[in-house]
């Protein structure tokens, strides 16, 4: 989907205004936007929506004094690396990523127009500069959680499943370093513990530490399960689900994870699999209990920082901001279906229950 059909398509969402705050110059300024996901995700354009009022507010809008080209990789790496080499061959001002890999795939496309991303976790493991309080010379973003996330989720699974004695952390190996196990493994074996990785798990591995640790404190059998199609997916959760206390944390990903949230909740549900997610997303859809960074307030503010180097400020200047807004949201209904007493203390943290 192109620029234009999908602003079209927006509809009501934004308002533009008849006349902008301040006018920014007579040229017409350029960004370019890549988002992991499917533009036929309701969510995911609800959420972009965010980022074109903000512009707006700022006095940017598209068709008058800016010109907003957008890709949608569609959780496919090769799409991403695609549409990465199209909007960087459109020489924007400023390119915009949501996710990792849609950040990283510009990142090799370029190393002189401004980058700014939204909801990565770990920019200074994947490389892409030292240290947050300097960013590269072309990129700089919102981060999306802490380290600490990992541990934060499994203490909530088993608050609201006190007798989880198994906790699989499932995600999507980054592409790179997928060849530490093969699709055939995975219908024998589909769990691996963090001993049998010859590579580094990719992004998983910023969160998997703290989410093992938790799991030793609080007597847990941690194990990590690499996804990479969604019949290994089925042959995860339906092992998980084989004997009781199996309990499920999904990590973040707002690609492959994201775009499969539909099998996996259904999966959880038929095998009496307690999850716990970091996107109420998921809970909207009918998952049990999530927790994360507010993925529309982040995306959100991330058009301040486009417009701070629209008005020709160096990414160097433009430090990288945390979450600020967190919400837990709770699935009341898919609680009872798994026979599940949800403990005060998660009701009243909760900022959303779906009875």
């Amino acid at each position: 989907m192109r620029r234009r059909d999908f602003i079209a398509g927006l509809g009501s969402t934004v308002a533009w205004p008849v006349m902008a705050h301040a006018q920014q110059s007579d040229r017409v300024r350029k960004v370019g936007v890549l988002i992991g996901g499917d533009e036929n995700d309701p969510e995911a354009k609800a959420r972009f929506s965010e980022f074109l009022k903000e512009l707006t507010e700022l006095g940017w809008t598209d068709g008058r004094n800016l010109q907003i080209d957008i890709r949608w990789a569609r959780a496919n790496a090769d799409r991403a690396r695609m549409y990465a080499k199209e909007l960087v061959a459109l020489q924007p001002d400023v390119l915009l990523a949501q996710a990792t890999a849609p950040t990283a795939a510009l990142q090799q496309e370029t190393k002189t127009i401004p980058i700014v991303f939204v909801g990565v976790s770990d920019p200074v493991g994947a490389a892409w500069f030292a240290g947050l309080p300097r960013p590269a010379e072309n990129i700089t973003g919102l981060l999306n959680l802490d380290v600490s996330m990992g541990g934060k989720w499994l203490q909530l699974l088993l608050e609201i499943a006190p007798g989880i004695k198994r906790a699989a952390a499932m995600f999507h190996p980054d592409a790179g370093t997928a060849s530490y196990y093969t699709a055939a493994d995975a219908g024998t074996a589909p769990y691996y513990t963090a001993a049998m990785f010859h590579h580094d798990p990719g992004p998983a591995s910023y969160y998997i530490p703290s989410f093992e640790a938790a799991a030793r404190s609080l007597d847990v059998e941690p194990i990590t399960v690499p996804v990479q199609s969604d019949a290994e997916i089925e042959a995860a959760i339906t092992s998980l689900g084989r004997e009781p206390r199996g309990g499920l944390v999904v990590m973040p990903d707002s690609g492959f994870m994201l775009a499969r949230r539909a099998q996996i909740i259904r999966l959880a549900a038929r095998n009496k699999v307690p999850a716990v997610y970091n996107d109420s997303i998921y809970v909207k859809d009918g998952g049990l209990l999530s927790y994360g960074t507010n993925r529309a307030d982040i995306t959100r503010r991330s058009a301040s920082l486009v417009d701070r180097i629209l008005k020709v400020e160096k990414p160097t200047n433009v430090p990288v901001q945390a979450p600020v807004n967190f919400q837990m949201a709770l699935n009341a209904r898919t609680a009872n279906a798994l026979g599940l007493t949800v403990p005060q203390s998660i009701l009243l943290l909760a900022d959303e229950v779906i009875q």
